[in-house]
């Protein structure tokens, strides 16, 4: 109940808030009104000089006019905007927000000038020279700061969705970055390093060399979206000879080169290799068979299916989703997964 209650005026709060915010707009536009009528009529009405009378009713006249042309074109600018956006359609935007704002001050000096001589007995005498003119000129200059503003804004709006994207596409290489070097491989690689220094000291020392350049490959990579694919492939090989030495025959794999070409978003291919490794049995019974090659303008990686009921490495979140992700900043051709006939095969695109 007493949850309710708080939420109750928690949201109170906000409408509250939201009314005052508003309430506190409108001021500000009547007193700017107010001044800006005062200061114009000051220079624009010679008579209002020596009656006082006149001036306070020709400038309470002139605010009426501001704010309803003021608050009315606002409110069909940001009408507009919703409807219609700046980015895609710039032109028929700014052509019917110039139409509408015409149209709406036209209408609204006339009636608001009929209101007043109707009901007040206040005379302009000649409508066009007197009142509409006046209004147009103001209206188009009240008109081109409105629709300006919103321009900017919708243009400051696509700049900051721009900058999120660039900066969750950083943010993916950088999980990358953090998904490769991490506890699990670096202690299984340790670990299969002390065990090769007492079996076979020669590839022990290769074994060091290859690890060197897998870490030294992902500290080079991290800040680029793509590489070539001769670098990738170098790469690959020292990642699949370091888990070559850790499962021994339990791991077979082929990497063949034939028909590639473009660039590739570097350590693409090891994480789909690391996340075979990661969801399929391996044992000497049922060896876990890895194929990279290209196809149809794809990269493909393909493993026979032998899923592990438990996968025992913590999710590290940077799978095919997020390979996914990435290659959806660089191309418009979408990676595949597909699984059939015993194979789990996922294929992302050449990037020319």
């Amino acid at each position: 109940m007493a949850s309710g209650v708080n939420l109750n005026r928690g949201a109170t709060r906000i409408f509250m808030a939201m009314k005052f915010s508003a309430l506190r707009q409108y001021v500000r536009i009547v007193l700017i009104s107010l001044a800006g009528s005062a200061l114009t009529t000051y220079f624009s009405c010679p008579g209002c000089a020596s009656d006082f009378s006149r001036y306070v009713w020709v400038t309470l006249f002139s605010a009426t006019l501001w704010i309803s042309l003021w608050i009315g074109n606002g409110a069909i600018t940001n009408a507009l905007s919703r409807k219609v956006s700046w980015v895609a359609y710039p032109l028929k935007r700014f052509g019917l927000g110039v139409v509408a704002s015409i149209v709406y001050t036209v209408s609204v000096t006339l009636l608001i000038t009929l209101a007043w001589e109707r009901w007040l007995h206040f005379t302009f005498g000649n409508y066009f020279s007197n009142v509409v003119l006046p209004s147009l000129i103001i209206t188009t200059i009240v008109s081109l700061f409105l629709h300006s503003r919103s321009f900017l804004l919708n243009w400051r709006e696509m700049a900051v969705n721009a900058e999120r994207l660039q900066r969750t596409s950083v943010q993916a290489q950088y999980a990358t970055l953090r998904s490769q070097v991490n506890p699990h491989f670096l202690f299984n690689s340790l670990n299969a390093l002390t065990n090769l220094v007492h079996q076979d000291p020669d590839k022990a020392v290769k074994f060091i060399k290859q690890l060197a350049d897998v870490y030294r490959y992902v500290l080079d990579t991290r800040d680029k979206e793509l590489v070539s694919v001769e670098e990738e492939m170098r790469f690959l090989e020292s990642y699949l000879f370091l888990q070559q030495i850790r499962f021994g025959d339990k791991l077979q794999w082929t990497v063949d080169r034939s028909g590639a070409r473009g660039q590739v978003a570097p350590l693409a291919l090891q994480m789909l290799i690391e996340n075979a490794i990661k969801h399929n049995v391996i044992a000497e019974e049922q060896p876990l068979r890895i194929r990279v090659f290209a196809a149809n303008n794809h990269w493909v990686v393909e493993n026979n299916l032998q899923r592990k009921k438990v996968v025992l490495e913590e999710a590290s979140g940077m799978g095919l989703d997020n390979i996914r992700k990435r290659y959806g900043f660089l191309t418009s051709v979408p990676m595949r997964v597909e699984e059939a006939y015993g194979l789990f095969r996922v294929s992302i695109p050449f990037i020319d």
